[in-house]
């Protein structure tokens, strides 16, 4: 582990940065890879245990369970929901629906109805005054010309419309294979809550003993949720260093903390 600020460089696996004036916040966020402060530390990244228990200081709040369950993941434990938690993960990844726009397909439609109305209004006032000059005598070269036109022009919107419905239909139906897929994607994430949280629990009901036993060990006096928090550090499989608020714990120096953590510590 190497920490670093300005031209001053510090190295090892347990490092006392009291003298730097640095709050153990910013020191977390440079744990966490965070230029922070114009600190930089080189160290392996942090894994789930930290989001818990990372940055120890006094009146620490965090959720006792979840951090046992993440020290026990940290320690290689496994959970009976992790089979069925990494099969609905597989299938959440395959049921991710693109949206479906039927605006511009019902738009299509309506466009080919009105023109086809309107040309078929026409082949049809076209067709009466053909008649007319039929029945007259009357030449009905040009009206007949003029009624090939537009009758070749319905045809063609004719197959248009039918083939904005067609669409109109497609998007529907991927419209109604979306919201089914949405659906079904609301079901197992809230199966996957479900597994999680019986998974977490079972997880901190294993390492239960362990953390009470830990926890009765911890050197020094102090408040209960620094005895807890330190409690998971210890029991948790840790390679990125714990940063610990020097008036939290009971440690005498930071290679103490180290030590009884067997751990990278970080002393602020």
């Amino acid at each position: 582990m190497r920490v670093r600020r300005s031209t001053e460089t510090r190295t090892g696996r347990a490092i006392d940065l009291s003298d730097w004036n640095v709050s153990a916040d910013v020191v977390g966020d440079a744990v966490r890879g965070d230029d922070s402060d114009g600190l930089a530390i080189a160290c392996p990244p942090p894994g789930p245990v930290h989001e818990h228990v990372g940055v120890i200081r006094p009146r620490i709040e965090f959720s006792r369970r979840a951090a046992l369950a993440a020290a026990a993941r940290s320690r290689g434990r496994t959970a009976p929901q992790d089979g069925e938690l990494a099969r609905i993960r597989e299938r959440l990844d395959a049921l991710d629906p693109a949206p479906v726009g039927l605006a511009d397909a019902r738009r299509r439609v309506a466009d080919a109805e009105g023109s086809e109305a309107a040309v078929r209004e026409r082949v049809a006032t076209l067709q009466g005054r053909v008649q007319a000059l039929r029945e007259t005598d009357g030449d009905p070269s040009d009206a007949e010309a003029e009624l090939a036109d537009a009758t070749r022009r319905l045809a063609d919107l004719e197959t248009e419309r039918i083939a904005a419905e067609q669409t109109l239909a497609r998007a529907r139906e991927r419209a109604r294979e979306t919201r089914d897929a949405r659906r079904e994607r609301l079901r197992l994430r809230d199966r996957a809550d479900n597994l999680r949280r019986r998974a977490r629990e079972h997880l901190a009901d294993a390492l239960g003993p362990a953390f009470e036993r830990v926890r009765g060990a911890v050197p020094g006096e102090t408040p209960p949720s620094v005895t807890a928090a330190l409690a998971v550090a210890r029991l948790a499989d840790l390679t990125a260093p714990i940063v610990i608020d020097a008036e939290a714990a009971g440690f005498e120096a930071p290679s103490a903390a180290a030590t009884w953590l067997d751990a990278p510590v970080i002393y602020v």
